[in-house]
């Protein structure tokens, strides 16, 4: 089977077709009267897709690479310029957030039952200037990264993925948000069987008695690092292999995906944009496991 930019491009489209026909709800609302457009919803998913595989930040140049190159080219004909792209990608948000559960729930190793926790800084401007001017301010805060120890101004990703790399659950959030009640709120709009004991790795800042008492209801084990003071706290000896598992996540989403190039002005095309990257994550990893691949979150093959 043909596991390369074009399989995976075919695949999506037909699936993520398929889903909208079986769930038009899902799908933007459009006036009963009017144009048409001609670019379908699953065609526009598919190319953000794409687009995010590619490496391409700017929606300029990939409408002009998308137009030049014959395989593309032929497989969307009628794709919108740039304002008009811009546009039918923030109406997407949450179709491609839907669309991203959905294919995550068909891959095999969904129903994982331990799940590893962090979140990763988005930085949004540096200059001083452009933090005065900036229509995210008010969202997006000064914050600290211990990891590489410095301030940035911007938002945070919270993630829950699979030890796969698979994305379950996810979240935007000012730099200083509460790590603990945001990954509250993202474990309880996660599907996931009741009957299932689920185990939950995340670092030492996910910390306090209410706190695990919330996720012991829940039937979930939260295994961290002991605290300075704290007696030693069991499943430490998953920490080291597992933790390395969310960074290697969180660098393939700022290394292979651009996380930090998103070029987000507003709240509405920062959203778009870094649902776009989860997304095409997601689908990644859909596809090697559809297609049998050794690593399921490999993006190699897809990347040039």
């Amino acid at each position: 089977m043909d596991t390369g930019l074009e399989a995976l491009t075919t695949a999506l489209y037909v699936t993520v077709d398929d889903l909208l026909k079986a769930h038009p709800e899902q799908a933007p609302a459009r006036p009963a009267v009017g144009l048409a457009p001609a670019t379908s919803d699953a065609e526009m998913i598919t190319l953000v897709v794409v687009q995010a595989l590619l490496g391409y930040t700017s929606e300029a140049r990939w409408i002009r690479h998308v137009r030049s190159d014959p395989t593309l080219a032929g497989m969307f004909p009628h794709i919108p310029g740039q304002s008009g792209y811009n546009k039918r990608i923030h109406k997407l948000t949450a179709t491609m957030t839907w669309v991203a559960t959905a294919l995550r729930n068909q891959v095999s190793t969904c129903d994982d039952t331990v799940w590893l926790a962090d979140s990763t800084p988005v930085e949004c401007a540096r200059s001083r200037e452009t933090v005065k001017r900036s229509d995210l301010a008010g969202w997006a805060e000064y914050g600290y990264c211990a990891s590489h120890s410095r301030f940035f101004w911007g938002l945070r990703l919270h993630l829950v993925c699979t030890v796969h790399g698979l994305p379950v659950g996810w979240a935007l959030t000012g730099a200083k948000a509460d790590e603990r009640e945001t990954l509250c709120a993202i474990l309880e709009r996660i599907d996931q069987p009741a009957t299932q004991a689920q185990v939950v790795i995340a670092d030492k800042n996910y910390f306090g008695t209410g706190f695990e008492n919330t996720l012991t209801a829940a039937g979930i084990e939260l295994i961290r690092p002991a605290r300075k003071g704290e007696t030693p706290r069991p499943g430490r000896q998953f920490l080291r292999p597992f933790r390395q598992i969310i960074e290697s996540v969180n660098q393939t989403f700022k290394g292979q995906l651009d996380l930090e190039r998103h070029a987000g002005r507003t709240i509405a095309g920062v959203c778009s944009r870094i649902t776009q990257r989860v997304l095409a994550l997601t689908a990644a990893i859909w596809h090697n496991d559809l297609t049998g691949a050794p690593t399921q979150r490999t993006l190699t093959p897809y990347d040039h």
